[in-house]
């Protein structure tokens, strides 16, 4: 490997000697991953002996093993190769079979990883694998944590909208703050990149007859709702082929939701769903396949989907109709927000909360809306609807009517009709939005949702954090298309089960997952040597039996190969719900911790070896 080593570098050293720009190139070109602190520290510490700035070639060869070559690669390695220089095919077969647990067709897959990681040219005609190839293998794709077979589209995509756990964000059009933040276009082509399928578009009267999107009776900025069509038209299927639904919260007058209507047919066109697939009598929800490619509008409607579509065939959509509601336009004014706005009202809310019964709910006002039918008629699908009750949906619901329900009203269904909320779930399209008093866009934990079926559990996608993680992760699954088809407990209308009692759906999985060590940790902010105090949290979330976590001990001062050689063992009762998250901290103090960096996906996702 030497000879290879030197016919890749010498063109470099022609004068000798390279800075550290040149150093980082060569890494570059020798196909390694590596983090620019982390060379430019070994860089550092080699030529700070001497006084200068370059190193030559043997300095730059040290410093390539101290990145790449990591004993605990070197401990596999050997343990598969006698020789401890390069791997023959049945040696890398054995690796492939004891540690990966690779089961069929090993002879292929090993010929493959030879012929795609093998840099050596003479090792790779030979067939065999050297250190270099092995440390390129174990480096790649192909050993990540993540299966293979998962970062494509893999579900079957037939079944009914409701059957799916849909990617759904919050106030997409904010990019911090509830209150007096910027209201931004990125917001929507960034969470549409993410996959995310269910965006909130916040409606109101702009000038000159032109809708403008913000968070109203705040100070948060304003953008054209035609800006954000156009968004949405450019962006919608980038990440994914399966549907995009436009939430709208509208607070237009008649004339310019009339707006918002010819804006949503003249800039998506085709895009834009405007009449049922099949017969306009809709007893089913379609597909997620079915509507491929396709934008659908989610705001109240008048009358029945069949009459819509009459009326848009005849034009005669100039018209405004009146309906009495118990609320207005807004999902979001649900009486869920009982404490008028004050900064303090989250620990107010949670006395109240201790009450054994529940405060009284606020008498609904009874509000005339004025909706414009040409925008009504858009309304395919995703028909906004009041949530009364699970009974009364139950007995009047239609199937593509769909309920928004706030997350403290939804926390105590979970907690007192758990039952009722999955056989809801399992007929109609259900979202759940954050408090209105999280003025600061703080999201809640959308796993409890998930847990009993909600399909649109709406988060603030500009919040970094766990909660992010969470949803970050789960939506990894699938390829990442923001579609994935729920268990089955939940989507089966005579289901019975319920988080808190998972009964015969537990199908008990023991997951060991042992901590070997880290590599080229980001470096803590506090120091100047490029180290950190690294320990690393396994966290499990799922339905509550399943919620645990276990952190490993501390790595002292190294954050360039931190080892820990620690097992952790889980059993997950309910793993089709299950998420697994590493976070990777820095031991500031006894009391406090830094975070590094974390790593959430479904335990289902996990790949073993």
């Amino acid at each position: 490997s030497h000879t290879w080593f030197l016919s890749i570098i010498q063109d470099e050293f022609t004068s000798g000697k390279i800075d550290l720009d040149s150093t980082v190139k060569l890494f570059e070109k020798l196909q390694m991953p590596f983090d620019f602190a982390h060379v430019k520290h070994a860089f550092k510490k080699t030529v700070d002996k001497r006084k200068e700035n370059t190193i030559n070639m043997e300095d730059f060869r040290s410093i390539y093993r101290t990145i790449v070559h990591r004993p605990e690669f070197q401990e596999i390695f050997r343990a598969y190769s006698p020789n401890n220089k390069v791997l023959i095919d049945t040696e890398l077969i054995d690796f492939l079979k004891k540690e990966q647990y690779e089961t069929e067709g090993c002879e292929t897959t090993a010929l493959e990883i030879i012929l795609k990681y093998e840099p050596i040219e003479e090792v790779r005609k030979r067939r065999q694998m050297s250190f270099e190839g092995f440390i390129r293998y174990l480096s790649s794709d192909d050993c990540s944590v993540f299966k293979n077979d998962r970062r494509t589209v893999y579900q079957d995509m037939n079944q009914p909208l409701c059957d799916y756990f849909i990617s759904s964000s919050h106030n997409t059009y904010l990019i911090s703050d509830q209150l007096i933040g910027p209201s931004d276009l990125w917001g929507y082509t960034s969470a549409l990149l993410k996959g995310c399928r269910c965006l909130e578009i916040d409606c109101w009267d702009g000038s000159n007859n032109e809708p403008v999107v913000y968070h109203g009776h705040t100070l948060t900025s304003k953008i054209l709702f035609r800006a954000v069509i156009q968004v949405v038209d450019k962006y919608a299927f980038m990440a994914s082929d399966y549907p995009v639904v436009l939430s709208l919260e509208n607070h237009c007058s008649p004339t310019q939701q009339e707006v918002i209507a010819e804006h949503l047919q003249n800039i998506l066109g085709d895009k834009l769903l405007t009449s049922t697939l099949g017969d306009p009598d809709v007893t089913q929800l379609p597909s997620p396949e079915a509507l491929k490619f396709k934008v659908l509008i989610k705001n109240k409607k008048v009358g029945t989907i069949e009459e819509g579509m009459l009326r848009r065939n005849q034009d005669r959509q100039g018209e405004t109709v009146e309906i009495t509601d118990s609320e207005n336009l807004s999902d979001e004014d649900e009486t869920d927000e009982t404490t008028p706005f004050c900064p303090k009202s989250d620990s107010i809310k949670r006395k109240s909360a201790r009450r054994s019964s529940p405060p009284p709910r606020k008498k609904a006002k009874m509000k005339k809306i004025k909706l414009a039918l040409a925008l009504s008629d858009l309304v395919i699908y995703t028909k906004s609807q009041k949530f009364v009750s699970f009974e009364h949906s139950l007995e009047n619901q239609k199937c593509y009517e769909n309920n928004s329900i706030g997350e403290v009203r939804a926390r105590k269904f979970i907690k007192n009709s758990a039952r009722e909320f999955i056989s809801h779930t399992s007929r109609f399209l259900t979202r759940i939005y954050p408090k209105g008093t999280r003025t600061n866009s703080s999201n809640y934990n959308p796993q409890e949702f998930w847990n009993v079926g909600c399909q649109m559990v709406a988060l603030n996608f500009q919040t970094p954090g766990v909660q992010m993680e969470l949803q970050n992760g789960k939506f990894l699954d699938n390829g990442g298309c923001g579609y994935i088809l729920k268990p089955e407990f939940l989507r089966n209308r005579d289901s019975t089960f319920t988080p808190h009692n998972v009964g015969r759906y537990s199908k008990p999985m023991s997951l060991s997952i042992k901590l070997i060590s880290g590599h080229q940790l980001p470096p803590s902010n506090l120091s100047k040597t490029n180290k950190a105090d690294p320990l690393v949290h396994v966290e499990i979330y799922g339905v509550p039996e399943d919620q645990t976590k276990k952190k490993s001990s501390v790595v002292k001062s190294n954050a360039l190969c931190p080892r820990w050689d620690e097992t952790f063992s889980f059993t997950v009762q309910v793993p089709e719900l299950a998420l697994i998250r590493f976070c990777v901290e820095d031991e500031i103090s006894l009391v406090s911790n830094e975070f590094l960096g974390q790593y959430t996906l479904p335990v289902m996702n996990l790949s073993k070896g």
